[in-house]
């Protein structure tokens, strides 16, 4: 594997507010994670919310400087680079955010925000540069006269479309989306995600995904990392940690994704409380509180993770002795309104561009655009 971003023990501590009286407080949100990233791949990074992804996947573009540790792109530490070079390799390292509504300026328009970052890289002349905005708007599934129109005339997976075309623009290898679907209604979800893949196929991106719902990165992703409290304890081709997860954090992350049919699978505890303090971590394994499998080790030692042969790495005493449940090739479910919204999308990709078939009425239907 040749990888195109690497981290390595790489670290990031937050230091609270000091009291009056005593020492600060430190939260690591991010500690000691080291993964490779290889060129072309489809990489997710998941867990439950305050688990550190969101802090890593900043962390790996440097938007935030790391405590310590190193991270490793086309042979340059990112974490040491002088700003002036930092700036330069900002072109090849692009991010899409979370919240479609507040990534965007209000006072520019769609136009302008895609230029943007042609203009600060110096890429092409004027006439270029507003070709360009209007291919990508095309390439995202707009239109190229919404290049002048403001930010809120569009609804949210039409913002988080011009936040990719943004993000496209200055011609990235590595694009990193902070749960880029999460903030949009189901229906619109598949759409993006779709849209995802097709440009990473287009462009020959590198893709990052940042997800809590591992339902939604389920068939997109080539490999998974699964993160707790600041660590990453499951790191594993995706169809491999799908079917048969090794560690118990994973298997409580895939008891959450709803199926299609009772029965679809066999009934499991799901995991009960919140995750501890993250001021003041357990000792030993920091899932052994809440693990169904822990034993006097898991309370004691801290496991690190280590490689469990056919591409995989897991940190857990007991891997090689427990056989957790996976999903079993059972499907996530749906609502009946999204089934059919699915369904309605899937025909009027294969048909008419302009009509469909409602398959709740039977009655010809407008095409939806835009979402």
């Amino acid at each position: 594997m040749t990888a195109i971003l690497s981290a390595r023990d790489l670290r990031r501590e937050f230091v609270t507010k000091r009291p009056l009286f005593g020492a600060p407080t430190v939260v690591r949100a991010v500690d000691g994670v080291s993964l490779d990233i290889a060129a072309g791949e489809t990489f997710a990074i998941v867990g439950e919310s305050g688990c550190g992804k969101s802090t890593l996947a900043r962390l790996l573009l440097r938007l935030i400087d790391p405590t310590g540790g190193e991270v490793w792109y086309d042979g340059e530490d990112l974490a040491h680079l002088p700003a002036d070079r930092m700036r330069a390799l900002r072109r090849d390292l692009q991010f899409i955010f979370q919240d479609p509504f507040s990534s965007l300026n209000p006072q520019m328009s769609v136009g302008a925000l895609i230029e943007e970052p042609m203009r600060a890289h110096g890429i092409g002349t004027p006439a270029e540069r507003r070709a360009r905005v209007a291919d990508l708007l095309s390439r995202v599934g707009l239109r190229p006269e919404h290049a002048d129109r403001y930010p809120h005339e569009f609804s949210g997976g039409q913002r988080q479309r011009i936040g990719i075309a943004r993000a496209l623009a200055s011609g990235p290898k590595v694009l990193i989306g902070d749960e880029p679907v999460s903030a949009l209604d189901v229906s619109i979800q598949a759409q993006v995600v779709n849209l995802l893949e097709d440009l990473k196929d287009e462009f020959g991106l590198t893709l990052v995904i940042i997800a809590h719902d591992l339902a939604v990165i389920r068939h997109m992703a080539t490999r998974v990392a699964v993160m707790y409290l600041g660590e990453v304890v499951e790191l594993a081709p995706a169809a491999d940690l799908y079917a048969a997860p090794k560690h118990p954090y994973t298997e409580t992350l895939l008891a959450a994704i709803p199926v299609a049919a009772w029965g679809a699978r066999p009934a499991r505890t799901l995991v009960e409380g919140d995750p501890p303090n993250p001021i003041a971590p357990p000792p030993g394994c920091r899932f052994h509180p809440r693990c169904p499998y822990a034993t006097d080790i898991c309370r004691t030692e801290r496991p690190v993770l280590t490689d469990a042969g056919e591409g995989r790495s897991v940190a857990c005493h007991r891997a090689a002795e427990l056989s957790l449940a996976g999903l079993d090739g059972a499907e996530p479910g749906r609502s009946p309104a999204a089934a059919a919204r699915f369904a309605l999308y899937a025909r009027a990709m294969a048909g008419d561009p302009d009509k469909t078939n409602d398959p709740e009425t039977g009655q010809t239907q407008p095409r939806q655009t835009g979402d």
